[in-house]
């Protein structure tokens, strides 16, 4: 109730259920962090007419559009809810909910198929989606896991406002690289590369195709292809050495390498500096889980940014279910010398440059989707909570199954046992 409450505060001129259905507004009187070249704007205004951001400033004015004033509170893009499975996972141990791998078969390495794609499995009434958005989340990479193949498949940036619509962006091919991909690969990081260059020279057409051999179907050949002429590529490694190497053969095959997980990123940063690669890692890996993290430290982002390279964030466990640790995550890399608006383009910008929907969500900056969270405090602190999330400059509604059952469960007795209660 109390959120409730403040959120009408903001908006005196009208009913909450008329703001809702509005896609026309204008915010006064925000810090506005724009995530992009004009950094932090206090005292300023942004308006929103037909979806999409139309001004930036002081004193702006728009007769008829819904007036919001912020008084002075921070407003931020959307934020990236980092890569996993939001709408294509509901319940982790009920198989029938989980579309986001395929498996070739138990026992069968060395084949791929990366003319899977999961974008047409994703569910934009997932329960899950209205709990990430809640906490200021409005993008997310959908990803394809590796299953039993080195290349996992295809995946795509899906907003989270709840209806049926395309991808925003290319498709995005999703690879594991290093010793978690070792059953795919016959346990050898050698044999990773040695599939995929037969799996190259079959898409490319300089190899006999003989089904019987063949890593790739005559579809994943095509779809294949389609990646070596500059498509974005996920490379999932952890290892410096496995970075270089990946940096290596991407650049030989015309892929667009996008660096996730990278715990040791830090030690080849003039590499990725270099080659103009961002990195996408999770700053609150401080300790190795495995021989490929051996150089893990909580200052990895930091020592990265320093170097020059374009660094973003997201939560490698339980990344769909916890999407909205994401902003702890930011805040651990400020914490650890990461500047804060590095940290939070690291969780808006960055991500969306990535995967090349820059010039769609990701700032506040004229011309972009009108995705934007109004926050009660700093955004990269735990304790903060989003007042409002508008989406298209649609405001989103501020609860979830979560929120329902608290408010179920937790409200005052009315004389009527709780199963009675609406």
């Amino acid at each position: 109730m109390k959120r409730l409450i403040l959120i009408a505060c903001l908006i005196p001129s009208c009913s909450i259920t008329a703001v809702a259905l509005a896609q026309n507004v204008l915010i006064e009187n925000a810090t506005v962090h724009t995530a992009g070249t004009r950094g932090t704007l206090k005292n300023t205004d942004v308006l929103v007419q037909g979806g999409i951001i139309r001004a930036i400033g002081p004193n702006l004015s728009a007769p008829g559009v819904t007036r919001v004033d912020a008084k002075g509170k921070p407003l931020t893009p959307g934020l990236f809810a980092g890569l996993g499975d939001i709408g294509l996972e509901e319940v982790s141990a009920e198989k029938s909910t989980v579309d986001a791998s395929f498996s070739l078969g138990e026992g069968v390495t060395g084949q791929m198929r990366p003319e899977f794609d999961v974008v047409p499995a994703f569910n934009p009434n997932s329960m899950l989606i209205p709990i990430t958005r809640l906490e200021g989340f409005t993008f997310t990479a959908i990803s394809a896991n590796p299953g039993s193949s080195l290349i996992g498949g295809q995946g795509a940036i899906m907003r989270l406002n709840g209806k049926f619509e395309d991808p925003i962006g290319s498709r995005i091919l999703f690879a594991s690289m290093g010793s978690s991909a070792d059953e795919l690969s016959g346990s050898s990081r050698a044999a990773q590369y040695m599939l995929l260059d037969q799996a190259i020279r079959e898409a490319r057409g300089l190899s006999p195709y003989d089904y019987r051999q063949a890593l790739l179907t005559p579809a994943g050949r095509e779809a294949l292809n389609k990646f070596l002429l500059g498509g974005r590529t996920v490379f999932n490694v952890e290892r410096a050495s496995d970075i270089r190497q990946v940096l290596s053969f991407a650049k030989k095959n015309g892929m667009r390498p996008v660096i996730v997980g990278g715990t040791e990123a830090w030690q080849v940063a003039a590499q990725l500096k270099s080659d103009n690669v961002i990195v996408i890692v999770d700053a609150l890996q401080n300790l190795p889980s495995s021989f490929d993290q051996i150089g893990a430290r909580l200052d990895n982002a930091a020592l990265l940014q320093k170097a020059g390279v374009r660094v973003g964030l997201y939560r490698a466990d339980d990344a769909s279910q916890n999407a909205r640790k994401v902003r702890q995550v930011a805040g651990n890399a400020v914490s650890n010398g990461l500047p804060w608006e590095a940290g939070l383009a690291a969780i808006t910008s960055v991500p969306a440059d990535a995967f090349g929907v820059g010039d769609k969500v990701g700032r506040i900056e004229v011309g972009l989707i009108a995705d934007l969270v109004l926050w009660n405090g700093d955004p990269l602190e735990v304790n903060t909570f989003a007042e409002q999330v508008w989406m298209s400059g649609q405001a989103m509604p501020m609860k979830s199954r979560q929120t329902q059952l608290r408010d179920r469960y937790m409200s005052e007795e009315n004389g009527l046992p709780r199963a009675y209660k609406k």
